[in-house]
């Protein structure tokens, strides 16, 4: 029977707690019905605070205001608090431009956490029950869901600094109607349950029986499986966090970068769960459209030995790929062209995180052979210098080369990844002439003073 899986379930997974104030989302249909009635029967025994909380999304006109009626004249005769709204979700829809379902989630959950900051409640709980469970569980497959999103509907998890739970998990829709049977509960039924323009009434009228002529048990088969999930995925997560520290150059809310080679060092598995942690760090919320594909390319991309690459994400985040490293960044994040005077004497301050600072030396046998440092005559403190980022077709005389090289090869032969040569300063004369590319190569200007005992200094330094 219902109550007897139900107890001993809230027991193994300590669900519920003496003096706990519950907030029992309730549409009116036969489940969360079911679940209000059983928590309302178990208050005296926990000392429970219980209020009831319905949202009419207004998808059905009077219909869907009937069952906020409805529940609110079942909260009156079982003495339960009730809270209610009526909710304009097609206006939503149409304001945000998101589906039916994720629009209706969004405000109801909002309701939610209006109500419990309300009556200070401390557990939300819902009605799912194990046939739901095996639903989603499915529908996630299907779609190619990864990590514990693989697990379906956790059987609590944090919300609002409280929790959410679902008792009935342990239970099938069978199940529930039978109880409901038992005591005369006669729920409200939402006609788009039949609708099978929605794919979960697609899975639960055409797969669930199915699976349950097979195995009468089935629920609870997949609900280990979504347990053990959850369990796995917990253990490889703190592993791959621990390896995720090795890889990391940078990390922002918009934009990460990783060196691939410790990556590919480390069993697949892990791999993929080290995406899965970058990617949960760049996206607020997880977009329904990643998938485990989306990470497999990834990986293919890095194994690739072509030593670029790009491979576009969901709402819009990009991996791009440059010899050993990859940069996970937004499409808006692109680097912006700069170009700034520098100061002699003085500091600049770039906006690739470096700065250069100029100063005036007198000192003999002045030795510095460093990319980092570059010396200019004296009387270039009198004329403009401007650092800016590079252009199509630049090229510059290499101090100890005959000629000129284009700054694309240099970047090319120091392997410079490409977001970073976006950013990279180019130090040049008021006639256009590139006299320096910090950390990479100098002009001959720097030659001509090498034996002079006064010059300006400029170095090219971390901010």
């Amino acid at each position: 029977m219902l109550e007897h899986k139900t107890n001993k379930f809230l027991k193994e997974q300590n669900l519920i707690q003496e003096g706990d104030r519950i907030l029992v989302g309730v549409s009116g249909g036969p489940d969360s019905l079911a679940l209000l009635h059983f928590l309302w029967k178990l208050k005296n025994q926990y000392n429970l605070y219980i209020v009831c909380a319905h949202v009419d999304h207004m998808f059905r006109g009077e219909e869907s205001y009937k069952d906020l009626l409805f529940v609110k004249d079942i909260c009156e005769t079982w003495e339960i608090p009730f809270e209610g709204k009526r909710i304009d979700v097609p206006g939503y829809m149409k304001e945000t431009g998101k589906s039916s379902q994720t629009a209706a989630r969004e405000v109801r959950y909002g309701y939610y956490r209006e109500v419990m900051n309300r009556h200070s409640m401390n557990k939300l709980a819902l009605g799912h029950h194990g046939d739901d469970q095996v639903e989603t569980m499915l529908m996630r497959w299907t779609r190619g869901a990864t990590g514990t999103a693989r697990a379906g509907m956790c059987i609590q998890r944090p919300f609002n600094g409280s929790q959410l739970f679902r008792p009935f998990l342990a239970v099938t829709k069978e199940e529930i109607l039978d109880y409901c049977s038992r005591y005369a509960l006669t729920g409200r039924i939402d006609p788009s349950n039949e609708k099978e323009m929605y794919v979960r009434n697609r899975f639960r009228k055409q797969v669930l029986p199915f699976l349950k002529q097979e195995n009468a048990h089935v629920h609870q088969h997949f609900q280990r499986f979504s347990e053990e999930i959850i369990e796995d995925e917990r253990f490889l997560l703190l592993q791959a966090e621990e390896r995720l520290q090795e890889l990391l150059v940078e990390k922002s809310e918009k934009q990460v970068v990783i060196v691939l080679q410790p990556l590919l060092a480390v069993p697949k598995p892990l791999q993929r769960r080290a995406i899965q942690l970058i990617l949960n760090y760049l996206y607020i919320e997880r977009p329904k459209a990643l998938s485990a594909i989306h990470i497999e390319h990834l990986l293919g991309m890095f194994r690739n030995t072509h030593p670029s690459g790009e491979f576009h994400l969901p709402e819009g985040v990009i991996a791009k790929k440059s010899y050993d490293v990859c940069t996970f960044s937004y499409g808006d994040t692109v680097a912006q062209p700069y170009s700034v005077l520098l100061q002699i004497p003085g500091y600049t301050i770039l906006p690739n995180g470096y700065k250069i600072t100029a100063q005036y030396i007198e000192e003999e046998n002045f030795i510095q052979s460093s990319n980092y440092i570059f010396r200019l005559p004296v009387d270039f403190a009198s004329r403009p210098l401007t650092v800016r980022t590079k252009k199509n077709g630049d090229r510059m005389k290499v101090k100890g080369l005959n000629g000129s090289k284009k700054l694309k090869d240099i970047f090319i032969d120091a392997k410079i990844p490409l977001v970073d040569r976006e950013v990279w300063p180019v130090v040049e004369d008021e006639d256009g002439s590139i006299l320096w590319l910090p950390g990479l190569k100098k002009s001959p200007v720097d030659l001509n003073v090498e034996k002079s005992k006064s010059f300006i200094c400029l170095k090219y330094l971390k901010e």
